[in-house]
């Protein structure tokens, strides 16, 4: 495959990692103040059997921050954009499965609308189309003023904020292994950045989009988690058509960081693979 100067920039831009040159594509989408490295326990079980793509959307990771533009990341479209870039760098046209975690499932969901026949399927981790309660009908977990004093906080103390969260995000304490990865990751996000993404994430609402999505998808919901109660999964599921809903015996919001093996097991399911 020859890349020319412009798809070699997209690339560098989104730090784009390739594991494997052949098989059916897997790519992967990480989530708010994460970056393609929390996928790392799920990749080495289809090094042989896929071809591996992962990225850090701009602003995150390794990405070029000069080329963060507020406006255009002040809309899940702006990340959608970031997928579908990455995908015409790669030459990549269909028969994509998306694997996204968090609100790269509804960054996903918009950038299946826009290029219909990309993805062959999605796999959805976490997904959350509105993390806003709208009773009676709908319970996304928070209260707009919970949001607006999450984000006052990063304002006024980004570590503190950082600290907070992580262990909301792990279930699993202060002290746990995922937590301390997590409030890393945070930290290590450019703060300017991590705040477009975070306004964006917690205050978009794409519950009207979920019905023009045409290719099936697999939901993986954890049975205890703030940022998505199993009510949004089953919500997602019903919405969403040709979807199936998995629910994993697991708490927190990362169980492709905490419980790898039940995640794997699910894909493998789904892709109709086997060890």
């Amino acid at each position: 495959m020859q890349i020319n100067h412009g798809e070699k920039a997209v690339l560098l831009r989104n730090n784009v990692r390739i594991l494997g040159s052949a098989g059916p594509v897997l790519l992967y989408a990480h989530g708010f103040g994460c970056n393609q490295t929390m996928w790392d326990r799920i990749t080495p079980a289809f090094r042989e059997t896929h071809q591996q793509v992962l990225f850090d959307y701009v602003g995150s990771g390794k990405s070029d921050l000069s080329a963060f533009d507020p406006s255009r990341y002040s809309h899940l479209k702006g990340y959608a954009q970031d997928v579908l870039e990455v995908c015409d760098a790669l030459g990549l046209k269909s028969g994509v499965t998306f694997i996204g975690h968090s609100v790269s499932c509804n960054v996903g969901i918009l950038a299946s609308i826009a290029r219909p026949g990309l993805f062959e399927r999605m796999i959805l981790v976490g997904p959350n189309p509105c993390f806003i309660n709208d009773p009676p009908s709908y319970f996304g977990g928070f209260e707009k003023e919970d949001l607006e004093g999450l984000l006052e906080l990063m304002e006024q103390n980004y570590i503190g904020w950082a600290n907070y969260l992580a262990p909301v995000v792990s279930a699993q304490g202060d002290s746990g292994t995922i937590t301390v990865e997590l409030s890393d990751s945070f930290c290590s996000t450019d703060p300017i950045t991590t705040k477009v993404f975070a306004r964006t994430t917690f205050f978009s609402d794409n519950r009207a989009d979920l019905p023009k999505v045409d290719c099936p998808s697999l939901i993986i919901q954890h049975q205890t988690d703030t940022l998505a109660p199993l009510s949004v999964g089953e919500y997602v599921h019903r919405h969403l058509a040709g979807s199936s809903l998995r629910v994993l015996e697991v708490q927190g919001h990362c169980a492709h960081m905490s419980e790898p093996a039940l995640v794997v097991d699910c894909i493998r399911e789904y892709l109709g693979t086997s060890d």
